[in-house]
């Protein structure tokens, strides 16, 4: 590309948005940790990062609505597990996974990680995003299967003598 003055590049738009990261990580946290890890061997595997913190395991107060729009209040508390790493080439991933999964929380993040880098962004996408979506829409077909075979339609019969 260009980058004379004439055509400076927006770095910007080659930039992936804030709602494609947030939809590549619901998928993560989706996932099995069992399947990230064999999707995340064929995209990754060898790749150098470091732990910016030790992954570790706390609460966090989960609060509500009546209806969605009345005065929020305090539901109660989940177990998460945060991990934290940065690649040799700087990019940083973060990842909050509910429960106590150690495991999964680093694969996460390191899915974020790659996926920031314009290097393994392709792969990550091919190899273990495009994949979990398959797996995740497979279970969700599965699942509307059998609550479509259970449906019970009603309907109301009228009787003449109800009638004026």
């Amino acid at each position: 590309m260009p980058t004379d003055d004439n055509h400076a590049v927006d770095i910007d738009a080659l930039a992936p948005s804030r709602e494609q990261r947030q939809a590549a990580m619901a998928v993560l946290a989706q996932a099995p940790v069992d399947d990230i890890a064999r999707c995340l061997s064929l995209a990754g595997d060898g790749v150098e990062f470091k732990e910016l913190r030790p992954t570790e395991i706390g609460l966090v107060m989960l609060r509500g609505r009546i209806g969605g729009k009345g005065a929020p209040f305090n539901v109660g508390e989940a177990t998460v597990t945060r991990a934290a790493v940065q690649l040799k080439s700087g990019e940083r991933g973060f990842a909050y996974v509910l429960g106590r999964d150690k495991k999964k929380a680093g694969l996460a993040a390191l899915c974020d990680a790659l996926w920031q880098a314009d290097a393994y962004r392709q792969r990550v996408e091919q190899y273990v995003l495009g994949p979990l979506r398959h797996a995740q829409q497979e279970r969700r077909g599965v699942a509307r299967a059998q609550t479509a075979a259970t449906r019970v339609d009603f309907f109301t019969l009228v009787r003449g003598e109800n009638e004026r």
